[in-house]
């Protein structure tokens, strides 16, 4: 990375900046710019860059030094120009295709320093400044009575949070905004239909119904499937009560579920060990175009996994518990990513305040990829899982669907 770009940005990145466009990608389906403004986190001055992926927005914040390290990520060969505003200059970057670098300065007009913080005192620096510990903006809104939410305990009459439910409120409201970010993904025109696997009590299927039904207007249609009885009839009667037509709950399991043949998207939330993949596999043959899942209690692999390179570090019991949880989560994306799914793995706030904090989010690129091409990335896996001497449901399942996995050699 040229010298030049890192002292641009060494020289900005200050209480003073106003903004950053990184832009000009070589590579606009990964990601098409990067927008960096200051922020204030616990009073410490650190600088957000908003990422535009496609159709979604990720956030990440760095302080000054971590996103210096970025640049030689952003500038070997990925981004061409960028766009520099502070209270006093503005600074423009180009970047030729031989790779050339021309930096121009041009000097702004000076404002006033003094500007008021949110806490309402007069400070040095940018106005545009935002404190980060100021109010959340949820999307179920506080002051607004939600029949479900008051039910739970989680609000008042009024619509007023309880205080000591304030955690299992920011937990829902997280969950929304998982959905949030796919619903470019989901069709406006048609009815969504959605299976929620495992649900449980159902707060967050009646969240999500709430959410996309009467805040989003979305047309919909959710079945809610769990083991338990007690729990189907009570979720039943609540659904009633709330006057919710388009959710049902039904008694069954992941494994043999035949209730529908067509699903736009597919929610499991802490299906233990195999029950996940069952739900990953049924999504995908279902043609799902949105599937979010938290897995939990992944033993499978825990219990095969056998190599001798790893010795030293699986003979300890709890590494090896960790280290086959994220293994297995790892090749359930990467399996997914097969058969035609653009997959992330995030960091989810559990429901149960328990370590399972995963979530696979995998949405649908397109039509599915030829057989040909899904048997040739599971040759690729079949090798690691040869290495690691195990297996994984999801894999034996997808190898013995033959729509998926026509021989290469006949064709």
């Amino acid at each position: 990375m040229d010298q030049n770009i890192y002292e641009a940005f060494e020289s900005v990145l200050t209480k003073d900046l106003e903004q950053i466009i990184i832009s000009n990608s070589s590579d606009t389906e990964s990601i098409s710019k990067i927008k960096i403004r200051p922020v204030l986190l616990k009073k410490e001055l650190y600088f957000q860059a908003s990422s535009f992926c496609g159709t979604k927005v990720l956030h990440y914040n760095y302080g000054r030094e971590e996103l210096l390290e970025k640049l030689p990520d952003w500038f070997s060969g990925l981004f061409r120009q960028v766009e520099i505003k502070t209270l006093l200059k503005q600074v423009n970057i180009l970047i030729s295709k031989k790779g050339t670098v021309t930096v121009k300065v041009k000097q702004r007009m000076s404002k006033d320093p003094l500007w008021k913080s949110s806490d309402g005192l007069l400070g040095e620096g940018n106005p545009q400044l935002i404190d980060h510990n100021r109010k959340k903006q949820y999307l179920l809104k506080e002051g607004v009575a939600i029949p479900f939410m008051v039910d739970l305990g989680i609000m008042s009459i009024d619509g007023n949070v309880i205080k000591s439910k304030y955690d299992k409120f920011r937990q829902i409201n997280r969950y929304l905004e998982f959905i949030e970010d796919v619903l470019p993904n989901l069709p406006k025109e048609e009815e969504i239909k959605v299976i929620d696997f495992g649900c449980g009590k159902s707060y967050l299927t009646f969240a999500m119904y709430y959410y996309l039904k009467e805040i989003k207007g979305y047309r919909i249609k959710i079945t809610g499937l769990d083991l338990k009885e007690d729990v189907i009839k009570t979720c039943n009667e609540l659904k009633e009560r709330y006057g919710y037509q388009e959710l049902e709950f039904r008694k069954g399991d992941i494994k043999s579920y035949q209730g529908t043949n067509q699903v736009t998207m597919v929610v499991t939330l802490h299906a233990c060990d195999t029950a996940t993949d069952f739900a990953l596999y049924k999504a995908a043959l279902w043609g799902a175009k949105v599937v979010l899942s938290v897995p939990c209690c992944q033993h499978e692999l825990n219990k095969q996994i056998s190599c001798d390179d790893l010795q030293p570090v699986l003979k300890y019991g709890l590494i090896k518990e960790r280290m086959a949880a994220l293994m297995t989560d790892s090749l359930r994306a990467n399996l997914m990513e097969a058969l035609g799914y653009r997959v992330q793995i995030l960091e989810f706030i559990d429901m149960e305040h328990t370590p399972k904090n995963i979530l696979i989010r995998a949405v649908r690129k397109g039509n599915q990829p030829p057989a040909k091409e899904i048997q040739r990335s599971l040759n690729q896996l079949k090798s690691t899982f040869e290495y690691l001497n195990c297996n994984l449901t999801l894999y034996q399942l997808i190898s013995s669907t033959k729509e998926w996995t026509e021989d290469i050699e006949g064709k």
